[in-house]
C-alpha cells in the first residue's frame, strides 16, 4: 500500500532538514519540518534563508512543528534527524504513519534496523552528498556536491521513483538507485575516518590531503573496514574509497566534521553507527582482531563525547 498524499514531513530541524524544506517549498511542494524530539512543543512559522556557495540566497516561510501535533502523517516521512534517536522515533511513528514511506537521510550503518523491527511497510535509504551548516537561527549554509541516491531497504522501484520525483529540486538533487548498499558502505567507511580522526585531532576535513601521517591512518582504517564489508558481500577496493576520501578532504578543506561540532557543543554523536557498528559486525563475524584501529578510534571518540556531555567527567 502507498500513501495517497504528497505532503512531505521532514523530521529533524537541523541544517539538512531546514534546507530541504526551503527548496521543496520554493518548488511548490507541501513540506513541514517536525522537531526530532517526540515531546510536545509549540508550532511556529520560521523564515529560513539558505545560502549557496555562489552567494545566492533561497528563502521561504517554513512551518516548524512537533510530532505530537499530528495524529497521523499521511505522505512521505523524511528523517533528517540524528540516527541515535531512531528507536524512540520508530516507536512514536509506528501508529502515525500507516503506509507512508520512511526515507532515511542519515549517515552510518544499521540506521534502518529500528524501523524493520517495528514493522514499517516501506523503508528507503538516502546517501547524502551535500554539506549543510546552521549559521544563525534563521540562516543555513548549503553546498551540493553530487546527486544524492535513494535506494530500497523495503519497498518497490515504482514508489522509489515517485519519492525521488517529489523530493528532487534543482538545488537539492536526488536520484533513484535501487541497490544502495555499495554506496552506503563506501560513504560509511569514509565517515569512519573523518568522524574519528578529525575530532580526536581537533582538525578540519582537509587534514588527509595535507598530512601524510593522517592519510596513513586513514588507509589503515579503510583497509580494516573494507575487510568487514567484503565479508558481508559488499565488494569495495581500498583505492576507490581512498580516492573519494581525498576528493572530499580537498573539497571540504577548512570545514569541521559534524562529530567534532557535536562534541564541542556537548551533543551526542553518531559514532555508534560508524566505527562501533563496524566493530560490532566484525565481532559477530569472528573477525574482531581485524578492526583494531577502527574500534579504538571509535571508542576514543565515544569517550571524548561522554566527557563533554558530562562536564569533564567520564563515567562507566
Amino acid at each position: 500500500m502507498h500513501s495517497n498524499s504528497d505532503h512531505i514531513y521532514i523530521i529533524g530541524s537541523g541544517a539538512i532538514g531546514k534546507a530541504l524544506a526551503v527548496f521543496l517549498t520554493l518548488s511548490g511542494r507541501k513540506a513541514t519540518v517536525i522537531r526530532g524530539s517526540v515531546d510536545n512543543g509549540s508550532q511556529k512559522n520560521e523564515h529560513i534563508r539558505v545560502q549557496m556557495p555562489d552567494g545566492t540566497i533561497h528563502e521561504a516561510e517554513i512551518t516548524i512543528s512537533t510530532l505530537n501535533a499530528f495524529p497521523t502523517l499521511d505522505g512521505i516521512v523524511v528523517l533528517a534527524s540524528k540516527s541515535f534517536g531512531n528507536e524512540q522515533l520508530a516507536i512514536a511513528l509506528k501508529n502515525k504513519t500507516g503506509s507512508s514511506p520512511i526515507v532515511l537521510l542519515q549517515n552510518g550503518l544499521g540506521v534502518e534496523k529500528s524501523f524493520f523491527q517495528h514493522g514499517f511497510y516501506e523503508i528507503y535509504r538516502c546517501v547524502l552528498f551535500v554539506t549543510s551548516q546552521i549559521i544563525d537561527e534563521g540562516t543555513v549554509r548549503f553546498k551540493p556536491v553530487a546527486p544524492c541516491p535513494i535506494g530500497i531497504e523495503r519497498g518497490d522501484i515504482d514508489h522509489l521513483q515517485h519519492i525521488v520525483r517529489q523530493l528532487n529540486t534543482p538545488q537539492f538533487v536526488f536520484k533513484s538507485k535501487a541497490e544502495i548498499q555499495h554506496t552506503i558502505w563506501k560513504k560509511a567507511i569514509i565517515n569512519c575516518v573523518f568522524n574519528s580522526v578529525c575530532p580526536l585531532l581537533e582538525v578540519d576535513n582537509g587534514i588527509f590531503y595535507r598530512s601524510a601521517p593522517a592519510l596513513d591512518v586513514a588507509r589503515r582504517v579503510i583497509a580494516e573496514c573494507i575487510a568487514i564489508a567484503n565479508a558481508k558481500g559488499i565488494m569495495l577496493t581500498i583505492n576507490e574509497v581512498e580516492e573519494s576520501l581525498l576528493q572530499i578532504s580537498r573539497s571540504s578543506d577548512g570545514q569541521l566534521i559534524s562529530t567534532l561540532q557535536d562534541i564541542r557543543a556537548g551533543r551526542r554523536t553518531e559514532i555508534d553507527t560508524l566505527n562501533l557498528e563496524i566493530a560490532g559486525m566484525a565481532r559477530e563475524l569472528g573477525l574482531d582482531s581485524a578492526v583494531h584501529e577502527t574500534r579504538l578510534l571509535g571508542e576514543l571518540v565515544s569517550m571524548k563525547a561522554q566527557i563533554n556531555l558530562r562536564g569533564g567527567t567520564l563515567v562507566s
